[in-house]
């Protein structure tokens, strides 16, 4: 959520910077910073009424033991005109104060000054590509068929157990998941990032906190009876745990990993492109998470590409990266990047992580903030990246890795499974 000081003090740079997203209601930018106005008049008005209440209420004892009754009773009428003006005051103040609120609600972040303007995917730049594509997998079979092939995945019995997009994973599938689980974070740790084991479920507070409520609010699974939601990403409950804290800026920068199950209800998802493992309502990812002083977020922003990369080249798979646009960006990211792997037998480029900088916008919403020296507490910026998401990982893995004898695994990750081949 963004400070409504910083719309008042930066508005044309806001305006900008919401027309790179193609965001239409720019409007809402004056109407917080009016609401703000009408907030700020409310206060004053209630400082001063509370103000002259105490006052007053002091001089009613002085009055007392003076013997001017008549004068101390005047005096006690007036107290209560002002307490009964107190009341009106605060009541106003709270709804002005939820209005504004609800209206930063709705304005999503502003973008870095390298990300570029743009409606969709199709305006996004490409920033590094691994290999040249073409030609590979020719005659390749997709993931989904090898996945039967081999026993690896049941699609039909996940149906059966929970509906589409529960699949269910078997034998050498099994270990396969496991071992690119616990591969992406031995390297997160190595990386310096600290693991964590968060709960898979978040209350409504920590839903607001990163940025998932009201946005997302759709793709999330609500456990009503309880007011809780399935976490979509491990960022939520691990960035949550750094809400309404104050960190000594000597412990800048916090790392930490975690691997969580992930639940999207995706929402209106049909069509060949969510065929298979390329979209599911349950899956695996193992998230990277950094609480960064601002002056280094964008530095930090770089060696968690530069660290996602490398994973990718371990993996020995064809990735791109790309800068988004503003219009494809997330709410809440001021910049991010996406790297996509290539499917060699459906032949397109899938998205396997997107890593972004927050910058205050979550922040704000958490009340995380650092210290430091004599100085006055201030919003950190958070980051968090995929490192890595499961499904099109494992369908890229199946189908660019397809031979005549089977499935050949690479070589790192062979390691972790303690097989080299599926067959």
């Amino acid at each position: 959520m963004l400070q409504v000081n910083f719309l008042r003090e930066n508005k044309d740079r806001v305006l900008e910077g919401l027309n790179k997203r193609n965001f239409k209601p720019v409007n809402l930018v004056d109407e917080a910073i009016a609401a703000d106005d009408v907030r700020k008049k409310i206060q004053f008005e209630l400082d001063e009424n509370l103000s002259q209440m105490n006052k007053i209420s002091k001089e009613i004892g002085l009055l007392m033991k003076e013997g001017k009754k008549e004068e101390a009773d005047a005096a006690k009428t007036k107290t209560a005109e002002f307490k009964e003006n107190s009341q009106t005051l605060k009541q106003q103040l709270d709804e002005i104060e939820t209005n504004l609120q609800n209206i930063l609600y709705q304005i999503p972040n502003v973008p870095f000054h390298l990300v570029k303007a743009g409606v969709s995917a199709d305006d996004n730049e490409i920033v590094y590509q691994s290999t040249d594509v073409e030609g590979l997998g020719e005659g390749a079979i997709p993931h989904w068929e090898l996945a039967k092939k081999y026993n690896l995945i049941d699609f039909e019995l996940g149906v059966k157990i929970a509906g589409a997009g529960f699949p269910v994973y078997l034998g050498k599938g099994a270990r396969l998941q496991r071992a690119l689980v616990q591969y992406f974070l031995d390297k997160n740790v190595d990386a310096g990032y600290m693991e964590v084991n968060p709960p898979h479920v978040v209350n409504e507070a920590s839903g607001y906190g990163t940025g998932q409520l009201p946005d997302k609010e759709g793709q999330m699974y609500h456990v009503g009876l309880d007011d809780l939601y399935l976490i979509p990403t491990a960022e939520v409950p691990v960035t949550n745990i750094y809400r309404d804290v104050i960190l000594d800026e000597k412990d800048l920068p916090v790392k930490n990993t975690a691997f969580s199950q992930c639940y999207r209800r995706e929402a209106g998802s049909y069509g060949a492109h969510v065929r298979g493992l390329n979209r599911l309502h349950q899956f695996e990812k193992v998230e990277i998470v950094r609480i960064e002083h601002p002056d280094n977020s964008y530095a930090a922003l770089e060696e968690m590409v530069e660290h996602v990369k490398g994973i990718l080249t371990d993996l020995e798979l064809p990735f791109r990266i790309l800068r988004l646009c503003g219009g494809d960006m997330g709410f809440t990211s001021a910049m991010t990047y996406d790297f996509e792997v290539w499917s060699a037998a459906q032949e397109k480029w899938l998205e396997v992580s997107s890593v972004s900088n927050f910058e205050t916008f979550q922040a704000n919403r958490l009340k995380c903030r650092y210290k430091g020296g004599e100085g006055k507490a201030q919003l950190v910026h958070t980051l968090n990246g995929s490192a890595m998401a499961l499904p099109r990982i494992m369908a890229a893995l199946l189908e660019n890795n397809q031979t005549e004898e089977g499935i050949r695994i690479p070589g790192k990750i062979a390691e972790y499974a303690r097989f080299d081949l599926i067959n």
